[in-house]
């Protein structure tokens, strides 16, 4: 280890993840008091545990050399392919999913750290190509190395985690320079599922009235009658295109293949995940529609925040949390508590933290002159983004609940190590900002 480094130890990163740590502990704590005082918890103290060993382990990942590990990629991924499907078969239930592996109460969630192998192997993976094969191919394989883990944790059911892949995927082929048409097949792709996905269900439950163009995504006779028309036009397309050597035959596929394929896949996804997943989607736009189901996260939060005022109701004060109607309340909803207590300004707080680990990635993006670096920090940035953008916007009730929790606050071991470890890559990147 070259002393030198240590000139560019990123300080502000480091303290920011301590003191997000902190509060997170802090309100965990809060979370398990009841409105007699009582703790009914010992959560607080096993996140005290994790988080001492995750500073431990994050300084260890700052102090060595990340470029070490580019070569054994590979190999990380493919332990890492092979847990997610000896979870998918022997792990256990939790909160809907088949997502954890352990015995009694100690266990690991292995998506999570999938998070991280999957970085660091498609980071290497965009930087080796970028010379050395054609655009369409480097794309393509990107999105098998996106497709492999992804399926297998949508299998579990666990559509938050999954969806955690997506914005990581899009963010690093960006830096890697892929074309944008590329890049536009999957988040256009991606945007189109999910809304072919969600639409009978919206038809059902919040708009209440039958719309005959819904019955494509309704009825199968009329979606695989709308497929097989819409791939015979993208086959002619590309027939036209061969032929005649125009752009116009090439846009026409680029459009027909996108939804034929968008409408298979949700198709798919209506069958793997379950009818509260879907809900849980779109009940945002109005969580009245089911009050004391899917919509009763999503009110008591907007109820817990509204009642923090800009100062909040004073620690171990609030009243949502200790009377015990947020659920979930030390995981996903951790936030809504904190704003509770500490009002608007305690939010701010957070919101400013986050905002300074985000602004230090991106500045390590800027000025790291390797490109592999680069690209790892990048989609280490493009997932804290995720997670903090969808877990703060879905306790205030502007985006869909999707379980994703609030990395380095919300309880659990395996949630705050993969973050500790990422930040620990983003240290250890900027301390060889200058080397390639």
């Amino acid at each position: 280890m070259n002393l030198k480094n240590f000139t560019y130890f990123d300080y502000f990163i480091f303290l920011s993840t301590i003191l997000l740590t902190t509060i997170g502990v802090s309100f965990i704590y809060s979370s398990g008091i009841t409105s007699d005082g009582q703790s009914l918890s010992n959560e607080y103290i096993k996140q005290i545990v994790w988080a001492l060993a995750g500073i431990v382990i994050m300084l260890l990942f700052a102090i060595s050399d990340y470029r070490r590990m580019a070569d054994r990629t590979f190999l990380m991924f493919a332990i890492v392919i092979g847990l997610l499907l000896y979870t998918r078969i022997f792990g256990r239930y939790v909160n809907g999913a088949k997502s954890w592996l352990g015995i009694g109460e100690l266990g690991i969630q292995p998506s999570e750290f999938t998070k991280i192998v999957y970085i660091l192997y498609l980071a290497y993976y965009l930087d080796q190509s970028e010379n050395s094969e054609p655009p369409l191919r480097r794309f393509l394989k990107a999105c098998a190395i996106l497709g492999v883990p992804m399926l297998l944790i949508l299998s579990q059911p666990d559509l938050g985690t999954a969806s955690v892949f997506l914005p990581i995927f899009l963010a690093m082929c960006l830096m890697a320079n892929v074309p944008l048409r590329y890049i536009g097949l999957v988040f256009i792709g991606g945007s189109l599922t999910i809304l072919f996905t969600v639409l009978p269900i919206w038809q059902e439950k919040i708009f209440k009235h039958a719309i005959p163009a819904i019955k494509i995504f309704t009825d199968m006779r009329l979606t695989l009658g709308t497929v097989l028309s819409l791939g015979i036009v993208t086959v002619l397309a590309l027939i036209g295109r061969s032929i005649f050597k125009t752009k116009y035959y090439y846009w026409i596929a680029y459009a027909t293949g996108l939804v034929t394929c968008s409408l298979i896949l949700s198709v798919g996804a209506s069958h793997v995940l379950k009818e509260y997943q879907i809900m849980r989607l779109i009940v945002f736009l109005d969580p009245n529609v089911d009050p004391l189901g899917s919509g009763w996260n999503i009110i008591q939060s907007i109820t817990a925040i509204g009642s923090g005022g800009p100062f909040g109701m004073g620690f171990l004060h609030g009243t949502q949390s200790h009377y015990r109607f947020l659920p979930q309340q030390s995981t996903d909803f951790i936030f809504s508590i904190l704003s509770e207590e500490w009002g608007f300004f305690g939010g701010l707080v957070v919101i400013g933290l986050y905002t300074l680990l985000l602004a230090r990635g991106i500045i390590i993006i800027k000025k790291t002159e390797s490109n592999y670096g680069s690209l790892i920090a990048t989609g280490i940035v493009a997932m804290f983004f995720f997670h903090f953008i969808v877990n703060v916007g879905m306790v205030m009730g502007i985006m869909p609940i999707t379980g994703i929790p609030l990395l380095f606050l919300s309880y659990g071991g395996s949630s705050l190590w993969t973050a500790m470890i990422a930040t620990g890559l983003l240290i250890s990147i900027n301390m060889r900002r200058l080397e390639h």
